[in-house]
């Protein structure tokens, strides 16, 4: 991200074609020379981790904008408990519970530097979001005001929250809002989610924004294709997970690959999130082959293609006892001036026998995901 928006090292030495990401709807040009506390660009990170049919455990993607679900997992924890006390006795388990802590711990850490007790809110779109059951979950955990866009304002490049006592300045804001609706003048003059000047404030060294506005570019799909040359670029090292293999349909060679044994193949748009415009080859009906074929045509260089993996499986509790239901794992790391790990993680359940998206979106559950000491 620092070299992205900065010297762009990476693109004039062609490890990474540089139309990808000057072109990327998740580039922004606002960022450019912005120099965010500590370097930490990427405050919140998850990594969805799958275990594939020969046990090989693989980085399926990264979610580096707003990375969601961490609710769920100390939610599981708390029920684990009370369901089953006797279960936990004994077994030094690692807590989640403190992960609110954890959060507003490292982003105290990237406050601006003036700032002695930083005067940190968490960013709401609002009770009509899908997410908006976590935003206020969080914010409790966290100790900090959930606000709405309506709730702030910018004046002579700082933010303030409107509370019964007057105008009160924010120094860090964890935005659960996409870039585009952030700030009308930057970004979609016609969002009224977001915060009129919002950028000048984070651009001037009085606010920091967790995570940076343009980390989209670190979690489009298309880019982790080129993950670990990126890795070996800037240290010198092998990745300690691999990929899923990958096919660029932006390439000649891939896009014909991939239409050619289209059947057998996941395609994914590079840009969604969520398991949503995902077609899965061995499970599609011939219409939505078709249908998939026309979109790759028409717009190769909006998808990827992977083989089908056949995740592995945990006994799950559903209708008639329990079956084998297929499983991912999301860690979280934190980032302040250091990065912090949750000793444990969102495990995600596909909950349809056979179905191989565990998006909850996409009607997916969660399990409890135990790390011992």
């Amino acid at each position: 991200m620092a070299d992205i928006y900065h010297d762009q090292k990476i693109l004039r030495d062609r490890v990474l074609p540089a139309d990808l990401i000057l072109n990327h709807s998740c580039y922004r040009p606002a960022m450019r020379r912005l120099d965010p506390p500590h370097g930490t660009y990427v405050h919140i990170c998850g990594t969805d981790i799958v275990r594939d049919q020969n046990g090989t455990l693989l980085v399926l993607e990264d979610n580096a904008r707003t990375p969601s679900g961490v609710s769920y997992v100390i939610e599981n924890r708390n029920l684990m408990q009370r369901a089953f006390p006797d279960l936990l006795k004994g077994i030094a388990l690692r807590p989640v519970e403190n992960y609110g802590l954890m959060l507003a711990a490292a982003l105290a850490e990237v406050a601006p530097a003036a700032c002695e007790t930083p005067c940190i809110v968490l960013l709401s779109p609002g009770i009509y979001n899908s997410a908006y059951f976590e935003h206020v979950f969080l914010a409790r955990e966290m100790g900090v005001p959930l606000v709405e866009g309506r709730d702030l304002f910018e004046a002579d490049d700082h933010v303030y929250m409107r509370t019964t006592g007057g105008p009160s300045r924010v120094d860090v804001i964890y935005r659960r809002i996409d870039d585009d609706f952030l700030d009308p003048e930057a970004f979609r003059p016609d969002s009224m989610l977001g915060v009129p000047g919002i950028m000048r404030a984070c651009r001037a060294g009085n606010l920091t924004l967790a995570n940076a506005v343009g980390t989209g570019i670190a979690d489009d799909k298309a880019v982790y294709a080129y993950m670990p040359r990126i890795i070996r670029y800037y240290l010198d090292q092998e990745p300690i997970l691999s990929n899923v293999e990958t096919s660029i349909c932006r390439e000649p060679a891939a896009l014909r690959y991939t239409l050619d044994h289209l059947a057998s193949l996941v395609v994914k748009p590079v840009g969604e999130a969520g398991g949503y415009g995902i077609t899965i080859g061995p499970l599609a009906s011939r219409q939505e082959l078709e249908e998939c074929r026309a979109k790759l045509l028409a717009d190769p260089a909006n998808y990827i293609s992977q083989p089908c993996i056949m995740l592995s499986v945990a006994p799950t509790l559903v209708d008639g006892g329990v079956a084998p239901r297929h499983v991912d794992l999301r860690p979280f790391a934190v980032t302040g001036k250091e990065t912090r790990v949750l000793p444990g993680g969102l495990t995600r359940v596909a909950l349809r026998e056979g179905s191989l998206i565990v998006n909850s979106s996409q009607g997916g559950g969660s399990k409890d995901t135990w790390v011992l000491e």
